[in-house]
């Protein structure tokens, strides 16, 4: 007859055993992080998915059966970087966006704005300048600018939106006026340029970037 004591440790065992579901998910993120060490190690075009798959311990199978090409595996790293997990969450739904959207203060606004988009450019920045090192001479790379890059634009209208909804804009823009100069003084280029070729640290960043978006969107009383 079986002791329940001595039972109990191996039924705990069987409990805590990860779900196939978890075991793929798992699989992904070794996949994701070992594909996006190599992309910053050694570049993209000189990585392949021979390499990724070494790095990440699994056959080279596995990594076409979930993702099926290097550009798909880029596309996982810029977006897992975007928003630091692999929750299946769009940034735009994020917790720091719903905390932005209750602010009251048109420059609150701005500047709680300002601070994610460091977070998540301290994240994505790296990877985006393998993107933009290569764009040019590589089809797959530049549509995943423009891809990049369009999404963005998007998501400044977002900002344009909550400060119109304040009163806040300069009575000259127009809400997508107030978009296209957010994006542009916040591009990633800049983002870049600034951390790279400046040598800026990014919180040297975040605090021009508030400067230069309370000057060019708000009015002066706000």
């Amino acid at each position: 007859m079986s002791d329940p004591a001595k039972d109990a440790p191996s039924r705990a065992a069987v409990r805590q055993k990860p779900s196939r579901a978890e075991k793929t998910r798992q699989t992904r993120r070794r996949i994701v992080a070992a594909a996006a060490a190599l992309f910053l190690d050694q570049g993209y075009g000189q990585t392949t998915l021979d390499q990724v798959a070494a790095r990440a311990k699994v056959a080279v199978q596995t990594v076409y059966f979930h993702f099926g090409n290097k550009a798909t595996l880029l596309k996982e790293a810029l977006d897992v970087a975007a928003v630091g997990d692999d929750e299946p969450v769009a940034v735009l739904d994020r917790p720091w966006i719903e905390a932005l959207a209750a602010e009251p203060d048109p420059v609150r606004v701005i500047e709680l704005w300002t601070d994610g988009g460091r977070e998540i450019m301290e994240r994505v920045g790296p990877l985006l300048g393998v993107v933009r090192g290569t764009a040019g001479s590589d089809p797959d790379l530049a549509a995943q600018w423009d891809v990049n890059e369009g999404e963005r634009r998007v998501a400044f209208r977002v900002l344009a939106d909550l400060l119109a909804e304040r009163a806040a804009l300069r009575p000259e823009l127009t809400i997508a006026d107030a978009a296209d100069l957010a994006f542009l003084i916040t591009s990633a280029e800049n983002y870049l340029v600034a951390t790279g070729t400046l040598g800026w640290s990014p919180q040297r960043w975040r605090h021009t970037t508030v400067t230069l978006l309370v000057a060019a969107l708000l009015e002066p009383t706000a």
